[in-house]
């Protein structure tokens, strides 16, 4: 295929959350208690909340900066680009990228909202996350129809509350939702545990896909505290294949048999030999651990129910067949430091080489229009929506890359501060 001919949905991407988050969202009760965006006199910018100042607004937000300044931060807006905060230089950006629709991740809240559930006073806590959502439908995804996958965050303290916000964001219009990958490690029941079956309940109603982003147990697999970076960034997906073993041997699938959980940013080239080595185990070990999944295979039931993803993965390419086909979809991570833009196609078109034009489609755009119920050519016409048609409306989009003249992790956290929770972000 034709790079400029691919239609390119993303499924992972995330959104530094602009200050004017919260207007005219709340009650007069509760307008002096919501975060403030305030820079600081070390020119930093932090979210000010509850007295606290939570710093790494852009956490790890690169895009369009040279390699060598990558690192957790930049720590203000106005060291990143725009199209990370403001939603209509982000669609100039996407434009730029020839990538017509995008999922959008929080950054301040927490991967899944984390800093609601963290809340004392809980009604402020759900007043604030409803308002977090309603923007998030509204005004981000609102602004440009077509363009992107409302993402909602839940309640995490309280599974029936949970499964009304499901409720109400699905009379919204969205039908996906950001929970953790291993709410064990909130300090919250396992995945083992019925305490989440209301939620899961409200998700297989209305068939809501459930997103498990890595690092939203606020936690990331790294070996040792004097680690080097560069083994946490290889390992992140090792929490994605901790959710996926948990998810096949709870009973969530067998209770709930329909609706649908995405793992993000987990890639997919290990799924082959993890999908035998579930088969491997429950044929040998579950008529004394007392699994049972009937007539059916856990690869199978892996395969109906899980949605994956990548950014650029050449080898789980070339074995689609046996990670399943028809859940493959392709995510860009703008504008953390593993996405790929500006060039994304091309980046992509390498591991797509050789690959029949029918299953390019579904990986580039057809498994997440069908999975998330998201419909673009509903907006525009699908001859517009493709790489080159998108490319030749932002042809004045500036897309080189630009030094800010310091290295960000020169003062970013060391890779056990990832691993416990410690950088706001998570």
């Amino acid at each position: 295929m034709n790079v400029d001919d691919m239609i390119l949905v993303s499924v992972d991407d995330h959104v530094v959350e602009p200050p004017d988050l919260f207007e005219g969202r709340l009650p007069a009760r509760y307008r002096d208690e919501a975060p403030v965006l305030v820079h600081r006199e070390d020119g930093t910018d932090a979210w000010r909340y509850l007295g606290m100042d939570l710093p790494n607004v852009g956490l790890n937000a690169v895009v369009g900066r040279p390699r060598e300044e990558y690192g957790l931060e930049p720590t203000a807006l106005d060291e990143i680009r725009p199209g990370c905060y403001d939603v209509h230089e982000r669609v100039r950006d996407m434009d730029a990228n020839g990538m017509l629709g995008s999922l959008c991740y929080p950054s301040f809240p927490q991967f899944c909202g984390q800093l609601w559930m963290k809340t004392p006073d809980k009604d402020l806590a759900i007043t604030l996350l409803r308002a977090y959502n309603d923007w998030h439908i509204e005004e981000w995804c609102g602004a440009h129809p077509g363009r992107f996958i409302p993402l909602g965050l839940l309640p995490l303290w309280d599974p029936q509350l949970m499964a009304e916000e499901v409720r109400r964001l699905a009379g919204k219009g969205c039908h996906a939702i950001s929970f953790s990958e291993n709410p064990a490690r909130l300090g919250l029941p396992s995945l083992h545990s019925d305490h989440w079956d209301p939620f899961w309940a409200a998700c297989e109603d209305e068939g809501t896909v459930v997103n498990m982003h890595i690092g939203s147990s606020s936690q990331l697999v790294v070996t040792a505290d004097d680690a080097p970076m560069d083994v946490l960034i290889t390992l992140q997906p090792m929490n994605i294949v901790q959710a996926a073993a948990d998810l096949i041997w709870s009973p969530v699938f067998r209770k709930f048999p329909t609706f649908k959980i995405a793992l993000a940013e987990g890639g997919i080239g290990w799924i082959p030999y993890f999908l035998d080595r579930i088969d491997y185990t429950y044929e040998h070990h579950h008529a004394w651990t007392g699994q049972d999944f009937g007539d059916r295979l856990p690869s199978q039931v892996f395969k109906e129910r899980i949605i994956t993803c990548f950014i650029d993965d050449p080898t789980g390419v070339h074995v689609r067949d046996r990670v399943g086909i028809d859940s493959i979809t392709w995510e860009c991570d703008y504008p953390h430091s593993d996405c790929t833009w500006p060039t994304s196609p091309e980046d992509l078109g390498k591991s797509l080489a050789g690959v029949p034009d029918a299953d390019v489609n579904k990986i580039t755009h057809e498994n997440a229009m069908r999975l998330y119920r998201y419909d673009p050519f509903a907006h525009r016409p699908r001859e517009r929506c493709t790489v080159g048609a998108l490319r030749a409306e932002a042809e004045d989009v500036d897309t080189a890359i630009r030094s800010r003249g310091k290295r960000f992790s020169e003062h970013g956290a060391l890779a056990s501060d990832l691993r416990d929770g410690k950088v706001h972000g998570q």
